[in-house]
């Protein structure tokens, strides 16, 4: 008998005389019905496999596009050109609508802060995202994510206002143009911007404040190129119920409403034109308010499906698309949506060009 059957021999119950394995595995099973506490223990142990606890982790780690390893210097070039698109159109807006004096309107001043406004919101992504693509270093502290986070929520909140707002300055211009002149004021105009641009601030900031209280104990990598709230809370241990119901919550404030108001506005609208009597007069109008439906669509339609979809419906790939749908694509084109179709912006951007 070796040293080791000797041992458990004496643990188990050294009145006995146990001189075989076989003798030795029944006390052992006898001893250990006695202790059921100690089975249920070994069992939830067996089951729950062991997680870090990365509460206290200094960074995360942005996958971004790094599941296509071959093509990380043409999505950088890509990117990139798309970056400087988004700046050099949305930068003309903005300077034409300050020296033409035929655009010093409501209209065209609500679209200077709405360019603005995409400059600043899409610059909360892009250069970190170019930044991963050329060194390949993905780290992010979590003060920078959170920072990040805090802003595109933000700058996404004031867009989704800003165009309401420019949905009402259509409604009053095309439902009440006697009245147009009075209510919509240079004054109305720039409090309007401002409630714009100061409403939704303090909500994100105590969201953002909110989704980082949260413990990470799943990975610190984050798969998407930017942080967002539905990839962080699947790093989330514990019962995240009241946080995807926060989110969910904010989210109808601040984009369903908004949406809402803009369909209602726009119904208003069509019924107005279409009851004119001139033809030319319905289809100047339709072209004012079509740049802006198509914007609407764009920036409301992948923001709804991202942020009031069920967890259970989201996939990695499929935010993603939608995320580069809302901060990428949208800004890329509001430029050309809004100048293309306008004849007044036209004609002053042939002004500003040699």
């Amino acid at each position: 008998m070796d040293n080791g059957t000797i041992f458990l021999k004496k643990e188990l119950d050294p009145a006995l005389q146990i001189t075989s394995p076989l003798e030795i595995r029944k006390q052992i099973r006898k001893q250990a019905s006695k202790d059921k506490w100690l089975i249920s223990l070994f069992s939830q142990m067996e089951k729950k496999p062991t997680e870090v606890n990365l509460t206290s982790m200094t960074e995360f780690t942005l996958l971004g596009f790094s599941d296509y390893p071959n093509l990380q210097i043409f999505l950088f070039v890509i990117f990139f050109f798309v970056y400087v698109i988004i700046l050099m159109g949305n930068g003309i807006i903005v300077l034409i609508t300050k020296v033409d004096q035929t655009l010093q309107t409501p209209m065209y001043f609500f679209l200077s802060n709405f360019s603005f406004l995409e400059i600043c919101f899409v610059s909360a992504t892009l250069p970190r995202m170019l930044t991963n693509l050329w060194t390949q270093k993905r780290n992010i502290s979590l003060f920078a994510c959170a920072t990040q986070m805090g802003f595109v929520l933000m700058l996404g909140n004031i867009e989704c206002f800003l165009l309401t707002v420019m949905a009402y300055d259509r409604y009053v211009a095309i439902c009440s143009p006697l009245h147009y002149p009075l209510v919509m004021n240079y004054k109305v105009c720039v409090q309007l911007v401002a409630a714009c641009w100061i409403t939704g601030v303090p909500v994100e900031i105590g969201q953002t404040c909110q989704i980082f209280s949260l413990p990470f104990c799943v990975s610190n990598q984050i798969n998407h190129f930017f942080c967002d709230i539905p990839p962080l809370l699947k790093l989330a241990c514990g019962d995240t119920f009241l946080n995807e119901m926060l989110v969910f919550t904010v989210a109808v404030l601040f984009v369903m409403i908004p949406f809402l108001l803009i369909l209602g506005s726009y119904s208003k609208i069509i019924s107005t034109i279409l009851r004119l009597p001139s033809t030319t007069g319905r289809i100047k109008a339709f072209s004012t308010c079509s740049s802006h439906v198509i914007v609407v669509a764009m920036f409301f339609g992948s923001a709804i499906i991202t942020y009031l979809r069920p967890k259970s419906k989201h996939s990695s790939r499929t935010d993603k698309f939608l995320s580069l749908f809302y901060t990428i694509v949208t800004p890329m084109f509001n430029p050309m949506i809004y100048t293309l179709r306008n004849k007044d912006a036209m004609i002053a951007l042939r002004k500003l060009l040699p």
